[in-house]
């Protein structure tokens, strides 16, 4: 589990395919690989990954087909900067929101409007996510935890303050780049529960 309070701005080392559908990759994190050991996990652009090995600052994570499918790692190069975090201790604060690490779909930046103090930047949401998106909610994107200022059919915005812009991916993707999102796993519970209750599953 993750709080979406990013820890460190790493970099992609290395990417090394494993088979027809899996790779290896290195990401270099000095922060994040400073007490971590083989078996922990570390969100990666909001991707959950596990520790298979460390050296000098970089670690290294096996990542599935599924993975590279299903979100924007896949398309991720040498050099590209990636949002670390460790995964959250029982007892520390929770800064963000629960982030699970697991992407429910990639979006696309549609806008960036710069302002004063922040700027308002607008994604493209995938099919089937729109009902889980509300203004005042929260949402994870790149492994950032935000809180959604509009959201429409098919898309929403956020506003990101000068702290986010500068320590995060956000402040450089541009129109076009995908993101992974994560919608608030709350919500996803409560639709759940309430669509048991209508096919009479409550008690």
């Amino acid at each position: 589990m993750f709080t979406g309070i990013v820890e460190e701005l790493g970099e992609i080392v290395r990417s090394t395919e494993t088979g027809d559908d899996s790779a290896l990759v290195a990401i270099r994190g000095p922060l994040v690989t400073s007490d971590a050991r083989h078996g922990d996990s570390i969100a990666v652009n909001g991707v959950c990954l596990t520790v298979v090995d460390v050296d000098g600052g970089v670690f290294t994570a096996d990542v599935m087909g599924e993975t590279l499918r299903r979100t924007a790692l896949g398309a991720l190069r040498p050099g590209d900067p990636v949002n670390l975090e460790r995964a959250a201790a029982l007892g520390s604060r929770l800064g963000g929101h629960l982030v699970q690490g697991h992407v429910d779909g990639v979006g696309e930046i549609l806008g960036r409007e710069p302002a004063a103090q922040w700027e308002t930047v607008r994604f493209r949401l995938p099919a089937g996510l729109a009902r889980y998106v509300v203004e005042k909610g929260s949402i994870t994107v790149d492994g950032v935890s935000l809180t959604v200022a509009e959201a429409g059919d098919d898309w929403f915005s956020v506003g990101l303050i000068p702290t986010t812009l500068k320590l995060t991916v956000l402040g450089t993707k541009q129109i076009g780049d995908p993101v992974n999102l994560e919608v608030d796993v709350l919500a996803k519970y409560v639709e759940r529960l309430l669509g048991d209750r209508g096919a009479g599953g409550a008690r």
